[in-house]
């Protein structure tokens, strides 16, 4: 499958500001065939959120919330709308 990604370059930035973890850093945790994503229905009012916790390339487990959306059977288009490291916990959970 093939993915196309997209995000709000200023969300990009107040997010790297503020978590240090830049979008494109995000998007290699969906490299990542041990990732896990569930939905995040408590951030669903208006669309539906996923949650993704992913080695990225440098190693290091991050949490990327994101849209998903299936363009064709071959294409999935995803929108990074956040993305910070993995708490304890998340990780503990990510090796599970």
């Amino acid at each position: 499958m093939q993915y196309d990604f997209e995000w709000d370059s200023q969300k990009a930035k107040s997010n790297f500001t503020k978590h240090c973890v830049s979008f494109e850093r995000a998007i290699t945790v969906f490299r990542d065939p041990s990732a896990i994503s569930i939905p995040d229905e408590e951030h669903s009012e208006t669309e539906e959120r996923w949650v993704t916790l992913g080695l990225d390339s440098s190693g290091s487990v991050l949490l990327v919330c994101h849209t998903f959306k299936m363009e064709s059977i071959a294409l999935c288009k995803i929108r990074v709308i956040s993305a910070r490291k993995a708490e304890k916990s998340e990780i503990m959970q990510y090796n599970e």
